[in-house]
């Protein structure tokens, strides 16, 4: 993982140098609400140390992902749409969707989802 903290906004949202008020937070994950929500409950899910995409992710990172899972499980019940029903989603690269180059979940829930999403 490099670090690109100096001009990532997820980064910086993560570090606490842009104020968001978060759902979740751990020592190594930070959750917040998405500034342009698909649904009632759109929150992003994103590691504080900068990981450009998850092709990025190696065994190291085991843990750290399944924090991420774990956030969004422990969120989704906050909110709650566990028994409703939600979807994760991970963009990869540009043709798969990923806008901001920092890993970063997509709780969303709240409302029906259609399918195929996009």
């Amino acid at each position: 993982m490099s670090d690109h903290k100096n001009d990532c906004i997820f980064c910086k949202i993560a570090n606490k140098e842009i104020p968001v008020p978060f759902e979740y937070e751990d020592s190594a994950v930070a959750a917040f609400n998405d500034k342009n929500p698909q649904a009632p409950v759109h929150i992003l899910i994103v590691p504080k140390a900068h990981m450009p995409k998850i092709n990025d992710a190696a065994e190291k990172d085991i843990r750290l992902l399944g924090q991420m899972l774990m956030a969004a499980k422990n969120i989704a019940a906050k909110r709650k749409i566990s028994d409703s029903g939600y979807r994760l989603i991970i963009n990869c690269g540009r043709d798969g969707g990923q806008l901001v180059e920092h890993l970063h979940i997509h709780l969303l829930g709240g409302r029906p989802l259609g399918w195929p999403p996009g």
